[in-house]
């Protein structure tokens, strides 16, 4: 059997991976647009490196009238901790040798000014009873704050009121570097073929059944054949699921949601006193990806600091194409859908527009509300972020991320972007029970994927302590992550 998967990144590599672990005898090939895995919305400074688990960002814990919801939190954390569990299988066996390559420990931080007070703590009293946030600590004292997020706080007045959460078992990690690591394990290891300069053009069914991929390969065309596809192509997923004429593809149109960031280098030492991800109050019709933050970030051994992202609206599907390739994936029965959103979130559209022009000026003073003095600290530049793409489906507007599935089985796709990157091992797990159920049903498979995951099972990771603590900390343990960080 021949499985292709279009795109070498986060998503696809891995599963890539899982199918190689499982199923040696299968033929897998990736083919990438871009020259290296992990190149596009994967890449450290494409994204804001944020080990998503729900630990500070307030978009993850709604409120509506003074009551909280924390059962999207709960997901999202175990999600986490199951991705956590692969990639400490990774560094177990030896195919990444040290874990500080792509992930690092780093505070996860909440603050918020004297409006949103009562919602932090409700926030901190709810999350902070379930064993997920167990060693989540509250403060309002300045000092104390401070010693957390130094930068945060250093050119504040004593005398603001303000909140702030902290976990010291956050983490930072750089997907890109993560990728590469994976898909050259993958390579040289479990024997997947990867192909880069590969531009997918269309899809469609073979008189015999099989997918045919018609491709440009650095500039000449080149037809690849399928048993089975799986497409993780971020934003260029959206054209090829047009072009299958699946008909669930009517359902279906993107959304693009552009970005960018503030980014300046730091020392190590400016980096073991910062040692933070400091997440604030998104904006009234802000998406939930232009929540500010100020991230401590490590790439290629370096250190930086990271503080937006400042949200545009860019009618693109990838960084790195045009508009001319959007066009071309519309289709008509699109159209009122988009209206709809359009029509139904104006604010949201608007904010994307205003963003979209934000100046140098606008951006360093969007900083130093968030922390005074800060844009003076340091030598900060703005950098282009990846390009997000959300889900319209149905002409509804989606935030979060859906896997879809032919009735036959053949094709695959994962649309959304959020929370993305940090739960793809497990996203990329429930794609491939549905897509490719009979290779994860033996006996054999079964002994494989626990040692892959110990614990898959969301519900047991949420409604049991033991069960969780056991696993989180074993897989804690081999990533490098410790129950404290020191200052």
């Amino acid at each position: 059997m021949k499985v292709t998967i279009i795109g070498a990144g986060i998503m696809g590599t891995t599963f890539a991976i899982l199918v190689k672990e499982l199923a040696p005898e299968l033929d897998v090939t990736i083919l990438e647009r871009l020259e290296r895995a992990g190149a596009g919305n994967s890449w450290a400074f494409n994204n804001a490196g944020t080990g998503h688990e729900a630990n500070c960002e307030l978009n993850y814990t709604p409120v509506d009238e003074e009551v909280i919801s924390v059962e999207k939190a709960l997901k999202i954390h175990a999600q986490f901790n199951v991705a956590k569990q692969f990639w400490a299988y990774l560094v177990d066996k030896g195919a990444i040798k040290e874990p500080t390559s792509f992930i690092n420990q780093t505070k996860h931080c909440t603050i918020v000014s004297e409006s949103s007070i009562e919602e932090l703590k409700l926030r901190f009293k709810e999350m902070s009873a379930h064993h997920f946030f167990e060693h989540m600590r509250y403060s309002e004292d300045f000092d104390e704050i401070k010693s957390w997020i130094p930068f945060t706080m250093e050119g504040r007045a004593r005398d603001e009121k303000m909140a702030a959460t902290v976990i010291e078992t956050g983490t930072d990690v750089n997907f890109g570097a993560l990728t590469e690591l994976m898909a050259e394990y993958a390579v040289n290891h479990l024997g997947v073929k990867i192909e880069y300069g590969v531009h997918v053009k269309r899809v469609h069914r073979s008189p015999a059944g099989s997918w045919l991929v018609e491709t440009q390969t650095r500039g000449a065309p080149l037809q690849h054949r399928a048993d089975v596809l799986f497409v993780g192509a971020g934003g260029g997923a959206f054209p090829i699921l047009k072009k299958s004429h699946l008909p669930f593809a009517r359902r279906f149109t993107g959304f693009p949601v552009g970005g960018r960031f503030l980014q300046a280098r730091i020392t190590p030492e400016q980096a073991d006193q910062y040692r933070a991800k400091t997440y604030g109050k998104a904006e009234v019709g802000a998406p939930p990806m232009s929540v500010p933050h100020l991230d401590l970030r490590v790439a290629d051994g370096q250190h930086y600091l990271l503080f937006g992202p400042f949200a545009s609206f860019k009618p693109v599907l990838e960084k790195g194409r045009g508009f001319v390739d959007y066009l071309r994936a519309m289709r008509l029965h699109d159209i009122p859908g988009l209206l709809n959103v359009a029509l139904e979130h104006f604010p949201l559209v608007k904010y994307l527009i205003s963003e979209t022009f934000k100046g140098d000026k606008s951006m360093l003073e969007a900083l130093d509300k968030f922390a005074p003095g800060l844009s003076k600290k340091f030598d900060w530049k703005p950098i282009e972020a990846g390009q997000r793409v959300q889900i319209i489906k149905d002409g509804d507007l989606q935030m979060g991320t859906e896997i879809i599935v032919s009735s036959d089985k053949t094709y695959g796709t994962i649309l959304g972007a959020s929370p993305g990157a940090s739960v793809s091992p497990e996203a990329m797990l429930r794609a491939l029970e549905q897509l490719m159920p009979g290779i994860v049903d033996n006996e054999d498979a079964k002994t494989k994927l626990k040692a892959m995951f110990p614990e898959d099972n969301l519900d047991t990771l949420i409604n049991n302590p033991e069960r969780y603590r056991e696993v989180r900390d074993a897989a804690n343990k081999s990533l490098g992550i410790t129950s404290k960080l020191s200052g």
